[in-house]
């Protein structure tokens, strides 16, 4: 299953100056290739690096961007955090399962559009609530506008999202998050292009340059001396 991407698992361990640290991106390029971090994918990680599959495991195992489970062509992740919450995140996550017929947390739906998770917080406060497909932004949803998302994407569509890259599908930005993002496999640069930032998240950093405000300056250890000297 993995030796049509031996290469690019070779040219991700020599990125590193020590094989191991090349894990993180070699088991994106595994979700890339299954759709999820198997037990194969695991042995494979583990010959490449030269470590244990317990190693690999133990990492695969503890950040959430790794599926133990396979994944739809799309990933929905629905912010249930404080704001988000508040702000209608729950109520849309309750939407989208029983639009996806009661699937549940990291569940895939019948026809394997979409799988959808709950995200502890996807760092939009500011935007709230929001939802991600692909970790593409789609900020300020409301149940009707985050349930027609999903529709759309069961329709085979790719809606555009707020900020971020067009659409693609899980496997595809797998493999950008692997470092290939030049690849002509994903469309190239042009594939990632997309706006990055919000006008709310902006606004802050805008109104401090025209009213010329700075931010204190970093005490240094020379500073610390001088006050005891001063004392």
């Amino acid at each position: 299953m993995f030796d049509g991407v031996r290469d690019r698992a070779a040219a991700i361990i020599a990125r590193y100056p020590q094989p191991r640290s090349a894990l993180l991106p070699l088991l994106h390029l595994v979700q890339h290739v299954e759709g999820h971090v198997s037990r194969a994918g695991i042995a494979f990680c583990a010959e490449a690096l030269e470590i244990t599959t317990a190693e690999v495991s133990a990492v695969a195992t503890f950040y959430t961007m790794y599926k133990r489970e396979p994944v739809g062509r799309h990933l929905v992740s629905v912010c249930t955090n404080t704001l988000c919450a508040a702000l209608g995140g729950d109520d849309i996550y309750a939407a989208v399962r029983e639009r996806l017929d009661g699937i549940g947390h990291e569940q895939t739906s019948a026809d394997g559009a979409v799988t959808i998770e709950h995200a502890e917080c996807l760092a939009a406060c500011d935007l709230a609530p929001v939802l991600t497909v692909d970790y593409e932004f789609f900020d300020k949803q409301t149940v009707d506008s985050a349930v027609e998302i999903i529709e759309a994407l069961r329709r085979g569509e790719k809606p555009a999202p707020t900020r971020g890259a067009p659409l693609t599908n899980f496997r595809a930005v797998e493999l950008l998050l692997a470092g290939f993002y030049d690849d002509p496999a994903v469309g190239g640069l042009e594939a990632v292009a997309g706006p990055s930032a919000a006008e709310e998240s902006l606004r802050g950093a805008r109104l401090a340059e025209e009213r010329g405000w700075t931010a204190p300056a970093v005490p240094t250890a020379s500073d610390a001396s001088d006050e005891g000297d001063s004392a």
